[in-house]
């Protein structure tokens, strides 16, 4: 799906339709979630800090809070009418998944490509949201079709073009090979996939793995046979060690808990999908364990977030006694990632411990909230649904409209309007 989220926000607020859509946090440390294209062709794009996609679009920046459950519920949409064509879909997030029709076994170039455009079509007659598809003799090629596609096409690699095109290709395209590997490679001088191609097997076995490196060097020689399945339904992935010697002070521990969430989110990445709890497990040398959990208010596939809630849950050991083993776990897991890169998951909503539970802070500790903020759905008694503009020096300004509506009317209103109450995101999709 193309800028999937500011395409949900576009569809369901007709008004920003056409506007640069910056989709994330607002704090001083917001985050970038998804970007319309209207806003990337200021350079605006999705994990870019917030302050500096504002200031790169400029005053018609529209920025608005994620909201996952549009999101979440749009994506059902999307692949449920998907797989009216193709049963067997391998979802790999909220917008973006692999499948293998049986109607294309044996079928030429312009047969695949004129398949990719009706499914396109369907997609965007049943959702009014724009796809690109890739389509190619494996999940590689398919991937990277998929991304020359967009926005708002369908490139078919055919398996004649194939090995050409590839070999041009900066190594980082190649689905695996992240910054590490990158920087690995370019040190050898090695900095497209047909550079890395010609690289002999042991080397890059020696390089990035004895794994890894040979199966993203078979990628890159184009052999991809992987198949096309559904994603398995794990409960919970996790990460654990036992140390040879006990940890005794935070820096340790810390330092275990970081790195075991980093594994525990390598192995998350693989699966898929999305985790909302993040389960911290410390094994003292007396044998008891404890377990502490961090609830999120969504599920998120960001590393910085997951290893942050991990280490709220941390004790030092100077309280807790010598620790013998470490374990980090992802559970409340999600088929997709409805709000990956959202700042908002800094914050848990929720911590559990099975030693003790937090107090609350003092009554006077407590800031209340604004009454209203910029992007939340609300409902007027006789305007009906609409969202909130911008409030402030008692007054609150409201667009009034839904995905079927058009651009609609905006009114403004004290801030304790009785009759303007809170709404469910989900009626913005009527």
């Amino acid at each position: 799906m193309d800028a999937f989220f500011a395409s949900v926000e576009q569809l369901t607020r007709p008004t920003l339709r056409g506007r640069p859509v910056l989709v994330g946090g607002t704090g001083g440390r917001g985050v970038v979630a998804g970007a319309s294209y209207e806003a990337r062709v200021f350079g605006a794009r999705s994990a870019m800090p917030m302050h500096q996609a504002r200031r790169l679009v400029g005053a018609t920046a529209v920025v608005l809070p994620p909201r996952g459950i549009v999101y979440s519920s749009m994506s059902k949409t999307v692949f449920d009418t998907v797989r009216e064509r193709m049963h067997v879909l391998e979802q790999l997030s909220t917008d973006e998944a692999f499948g293998e029709p049986a109607d294309l076994a044996g079928a030429d170039a312009a047969s695949v490509w004129k398949y990719c455009e009706d499914l396109r079509s369907h997609v965007r007659e049943r959702t009014g949201l724009v796809a690109s598809i890739g389509a190619g003799s494996g999940k590689q090629v398919a991937k990277i079709a998929s991304g020359l596609a967009k926005p708002d096409g369908v490139r078919v690699v055919s398996p004649a073009e194939q090995d050409e095109l590839l070999a041009a290709l900066p190594v980082r395209k190649l689905w695996g090979i992240g910054p590490v590997g990158e920087a690995k490679l370019r040190k050898l001088g090695v900095e497209t996939i047909g550079a890395f191609a010609e690289m002999p097997e042991s080397e890059v076995a020696s390089l990035l793995g004895g794994t890894v490196g040979p199966s993203l060097h078979r990628l890159a020689r184009g052999i991809d046979d992987r198949a096309v399945v559904e994603r398995a339904e794990a409960k919970q992935i996790s990460a654990e060690t036992t140390f040879a010697a006990d940890l005794v002070t935070l820096v340790q521990l810390r330092e275990a808990v970081e790195s075991l969430a980093a594994s525990a989110h390598r192995r998350l990445a693989k699966d898929g999908r999305a985790a909302r709890t993040v389960v911290l497990k410390l094994k003292k040398a007396d044998m008891s364990v404890l377990t502490r959990s961090v609830t999120l208010p969504a599920a998120t596939t960001e590393l910085a977030m997951l290893v942050a809630a991990a280490q709220r849950s941390v004790i030092d050991p100077v309280e807790l006694g010598p620790i013998r083993l470490v374990g980090v776990g992802y559970g409340g897991l999600s088929s997709v990632s409805q709000t990956a890169l959202f700042p908002e998951l800094d914050i848990p909503v929720e911590t559990e411990s099975a030693a003790a539970l937090s107090e609350p802070p003092p009554a006077e500790d407590v800031a209340a909230d604004p009454v209203w903020l910029p992007g939340t759905d609300v409902r007027h008694s006789e305007y009906g649904h609409g969202w909130v503009q911008g409030a402030g020096h008692g007054v609150v300004s409201v667009r009034f409209e839904t995905r079927s509506t058009g651009p609609g009317p905006a009114r403004t209103f004290p801030a304790e309007e009785s009759a303007l109450v809170r709404a469910d995101p989900l009626d913005s999709l009527r």
